[in-house]
């Protein structure tokens, strides 16, 4: 049975890529992304794609998901590649193979395109690979890449494209930056019909956003209200006043507050310290910050108040959250 008819390339693709995996990698946007070049081959009829996995020691590598990935290739023995991307560990700031950070220098030296997926992002820029170039990291991972970073150029869009590097949020966004590749080397006509193929109306471009629309994720559409949480979302560290942000959505304090109550049926304060708190809770998860600097980086002052709302919040302490 002709391979092509399922999209799968064992030799003589015109595109060679490689899947850095590293341990712990998410599954979703590794998938999204071969999905879409394998879809890519079946609909062109033709060997447009191949790709490979290599890994830090050439073993198999356990997703977050828990499934297993074999490798093609140890990073010591890999052949160059033309075009290379690094699927990251669910906690980039404990990455420190050396050899794999060498292996990428080497491969952008060489000319090749070279991608960060996800938290990918994070083992670019260790690898100095992003340097004066913008780069976009999964927006869970943001606060804590530019604590690490602070001399790049970061966005919120949902891939970033920089000379010979790109960055990708992660989730499906891969599968909009391999449609962005595909249309660019083969034209409009192939992207859109593997999108449809992938039951994918809509390729989102590089300047997309990353997040959901708030009046989706919320489910409201009052444009005050949603003014009111788009500022509180963007004033996380420095918190707002209830009187700074009436007067920045042009109501009086007890306007805003009868909104908070008839569409959320809570008050600006407590919605407020909601958001606080789980910004906070991300960074205990997902980042190296000591406690103190996530309660900081989230608008709390104080280490007790900030352990006491926490607590309410999620049932235990920030102590026992990041154990």
């Amino acid at each position: 049975m002709n391979s092509l008819q399922y999209g799968l390339v064992t030799e003589g693709a015109q595109q060679q890529v490689a899947f850095y995996l590293c341990e712990q990698f998410s599954m979703l946007p590794f998938i999204s992304a071969i999905e879409t070049l394998r879809i890519a081959n079946r609909r062109a009829n033709k060997p447009l794609y191949q790709w490979q996995t290599i890994t830090a020691d050439g073993k198999p590598v356990t997703a977050c998901n828990g499934m297993v990935q074999p490798a093609d290739y140890v990073v010591d023995s890999s052949p160059c590649f033309p075009m290379v991307f690094v699927c990251g560990p669910f906690e980039p700031h404990k990455f420190n193979h050396t050899p794999s950070l060498a292996w990428l220098k080497n491969q952008a030296k060489q000319g090749a395109l070279v991608g960060g997926i996800e938290t990918g992002c994070h083992i670019l820029a260790k690898a100095g690979l992003l340097s004066g170039l913008s780069c976009t990291p999964h927006w869970e991972n943001m606060h804590e890449f530019k604590q690490d970073y602070p001399q790049l150029s970061v966005t919120s869009d949902v891939f970033e494209i920089a000379g010979n590097r790109i960055s990708c949020a992660g989730g499906c966004a891969s599968m909009d930056m391999m449609l962005y590749l595909i249309e660019q080397r083969h034209g409009h006509e192939l992207a859109a019909s593997v999108a449809d193929s992938m039951i994918h109306p809509y390729i989102r471009t590089p300047s997309d956003p990353q997040r959901m629309d708030l009046q989706a994720r919320i489910g409201i559409s009052h444009p005050g209200l949603l003014e009111c949480i788009e500022l509180m979302e963007a004033n996380i560290e420095e918190p707002l006043t209830p009187n700074d942000l009436a007067a920045l959505i042009q109501v009086s304090k007890r306007q805003m507050e009868r909104l908070f109550q008839r569409f959320l049926k809570t008050t600006p304060s407590r919605y407020y310290l909601g958001l606080r708190l789980d910004a906070a809770h991300q960074l205990l998860q997902d980042s190296s910050l000591k406690i103190v600097e996530a309660a900081l980086a989230c608008g709390f002052k104080s280490s007790g108040h900030f352990s006491t709302c926490y607590q309410s919040r999620y049932g235990n302490t920030p102590r026992e959250a990041r154990k």
